[in-house]
């Protein structure tokens, strides 16, 4: 087999959603690399698949990627890790990148990527799908991504609020992601376009601590996390 960097999804938390293809990458990796962030020592992805790995052979290596810092220490960083990963298949090592949900949907691993192509575009990229926690978050809720010709629309919970007003008046259903920081305002923004009771907010799918409350006003700060979301179904009505 040729030497592969690949990037594995391993879902949105529940190890049960790791794909069967995904769990075979990482058995047959000789190196296994797992990102954490610059506050974190710890990797979520690496505990949903510890069960397929082998310590005693393979190699898991754990990296920093820097989202707090500036931009100049963030690209330095993951230069420094593509060069790692670089040197590893350049040696003939299978090389497993275990990410959160899917590896082409706001993915740490789009960072390396980028820097892969740029500075080793000799280094053979492959890629694992995952369920994202979009999918997972939907699955949840009972409530639909798509029907019909309705659009769906993903907006970042740091998008302006004229881009997220702009997206609530399509016709089908919105994701609001890392809303964490941003729940006060997207609460009052849904408020006055009167669509808090047609949002469902999750959190931490498939994980401990999971939560889905179908009342924003019922969200309290405790119940806020990182790994969340909120759905939005404007257009359900239409369809009732």
């Amino acid at each position: 087999m040729t030497a592969t960097f690949t990037a594995v999804g391993v879902g949105p938390g529940d190890p049960e959603l790791l794909t069967l293809r995904g769990a075979r990458v990482l058995r047959e990796a000789d190196v296994v690399m797992t990102p954490v962030g610059d506050r974190s020592d710890t990797s979520l992805a690496l505990t949903i698949v510890e069960q397929h790995l082998d310590p005693q052979r393979q190699q898991i290596l754990t990296r920093t990627f820097p989202m707090r810092q500036s931009a100049d220490e963030q690209l330095s960083a993951w230069r420094v890790i593509a060069g790692e990963v670089a040197a590893l298949v350049r040696e003939g090592k299978q090389v497993a990148f275990v990410t959160l949900g899917d590896p082409f949907l706001y993915s740490t691993f789009l960072y390396l990527y980028r820097e892969l192509q740029r500075d080793y575009p000799d280094v053979p990229v492959a890629n694992v799908p995952g369920i994202s926690s979009i999918q997972a978050a939907a699955s949840l809720a009972r409530l639909p991504l798509g029907l019909g010709d309705e659009t769906l629309t993903v907006v970042p919970a740091t998008a302006a609020d004229a881009e997220i007003e702009a997206a609530l008046e399509r016709s089908g259903t919105v994701v609001l992601l890392k809303v964490y920081r941003a729940f006060a305002r997207l609460h009052g923004l849904l408020q006055r376009l009167g669509l808090e009771r047609q949002s469902v907010y999750v959190r931490r799918i498939g994980l401990e601590g999971e939560l889905l409350v179908r009342d924003l006003g019922q969200v309290r700060e405790d119940d806020l996390d990182y790994l969340s979301l909120i759905l939005v179904r404007p257009a359900e009505a239409k369809h009732g």
